[in-house]
């Protein structure tokens, strides 16, 4: 809980940094926090003086009901009021409205020790573009975060961050955070939610920021959580996939590509099936989908990760020809030519089928010729498709 006896002038508490002459703006969204916003806000200020900061507070009221906004100002906080609900959209107006060279942000409900503010400042101040509060630690106080979020959101969003990053975050979903501001501003943050907080760290280790964190531990909240345990996770692994083609397409892609080869190969071989137990399985209609559908998720996926700035900086230099003068006519080409080695193939099953040839031996050669035909007619269509909505079909 929030010491609210130390005054915010003790002598303890002064630790007066001279060297450090940026202005602070303390960050702090706030819905339905009366019970916490005031003690909240005399924190923050009393972390700016440990740090030896000028600065301010800003707290952000996204239209709460029960007076928060009010009892923040009394505190000695400016407050902005912002009718957008969402955690990303509170960070953002707070932001916008920053006096600060550097922001710091954190919850209004007191689960973060914001005397701790120091600390962050100190690795901004040694070199780090962004530094994040850790929660997880022995100042972690045990009934502080509930089993699901300690023990399943967080750690999988924080691997499936470092995953598709390979960051060493420890600690993905920490609001307790510094940065300056004229770095932040240049990500392009966009997630009006709880997300934010995934994007952010994302788009930072994307684009080679220094990030560090820093043990800053994690109290019980007080007042009633506005955190939706379901929604806000699918919203957090909704918008990784989407930002990371390489997990949402190309991944998914190859592996349909390969176990559709696989299964051809058993028709070609097969060509009367696989027995299982009294029945026979003819994976010819199974294998030629599956060639249809991982070739159209890769070759979305390839467009998606050239033009994608998340993409992963290897994967974009190795599709960087895509980008040069006549890029996509090459895949349009390639596209054209699978086609037409598709309608080949089928020309030749006609021929020996009016030759009086034919049989099940047949199946898996026509289930490829119908794949390369699908595949390259629809990738033709999709690439004219895309082209034409940029104009630049012909650059």
């Amino acid at each position: 809980m929030i010491d609210r006896t130390q005054p915010i002038d003790s002598p303890t508490a002064l630790q007066e940094n001279e060297t450090r002459r940026a202005f602070v703006t303390v960050v702090l969204p706030c819905l339905d926090e009366a019970d916490a916003i005031g003690a909240v806000v005399a924190e923050a200020r009393l972390g700016l003086r440990i740090a030896g900061v000028v600065g301010e507070i800003v707290v952000v009221d996204n239209g709460s009901a029960d007076g928060s906004a009010d009892i923040a100002s009394r505190a000695g906080a400016r407050v902005v009021h912002d009718p957008r609900r969402g955690y990303g959209a509170a960070i953002a107006a707070g932001v916008r409205s920053a006096k600060g060279d550097v922001v710091v942000f954190a919850d209004a409900d007191g689960t973060y020790d914001l005397t701790r503010i120091g600390d962050l400042l100190a690795a901004l101040d040694e070199g780090a573009d962004l530094a994040i509060g850790s929660r997880f630690g022995e100042s972690l106080a045990p009934d502080a975060m509930p089993p699901l979020h300690r023990y399943v959101g967080t750690p999988v969003l924080t691997r499936l961050l470092r995953l598709l990053t390979g960051s060493r975050v420890v600690d993905s979903q920490s609001g307790f955070r510094a940065v300056r501001r004229s770095r932040l501003a240049a990500l392009g943050l966009r997630a009006e939610g709880m997300e934010f907080a995934s994007e952010m760290l994302l788009r930072a280790e994307r684009d080679g920021w220094t990030v560090v964190e820093k043990p800053t531990g994690y109290r019980r909240r007080i007042g009633r959580s506005k955190l939706d345990p379901w929604p806000d996770g699918w919203r957090h692994l909704r918008l990784l996939v989407l930002l990371s083609p390489q997990l949402s397409l190309l991944a998914p892609a190859a592996a349909a590509l390969a176990l559709g080869a696989i299964l051809c190969a058993i028709s070609l071989v097969a060509p009367t099936g696989v027995p299982i137990g009294p029945l026979r399985w003819l994976p010819v209609f199974l294998g030629p989908m599956l060639l249809m559908l991982g070739g159209q998720a890769g070759l979305l996926g390839l467009l998606a990760a050239h033009r994608s700035a998340l993409a992963p900086v290897g994967l974009r230099e190795r599709l960087a020809w895509l980008g040069c003068p006549g890029g996509v006519r090459r895949l349009l080409a390639g596209c054209a030519a699978t086609a037409s080695l598709g309608a080949l193939l089928d020309l030749l099953l006609l021929a020996l089928w009016l030759g009086g040839r034919s049989g099940p031996q047949l199946l898996g050669v026509a289930g490829l010729a119908q794949a390369a035909i699908v595949f390259g007619l629809g990738g033709v269509a999709t690439l004219f498709a895309i082209e034409f909505a940029r104009d630049s079909l012909l650059d």
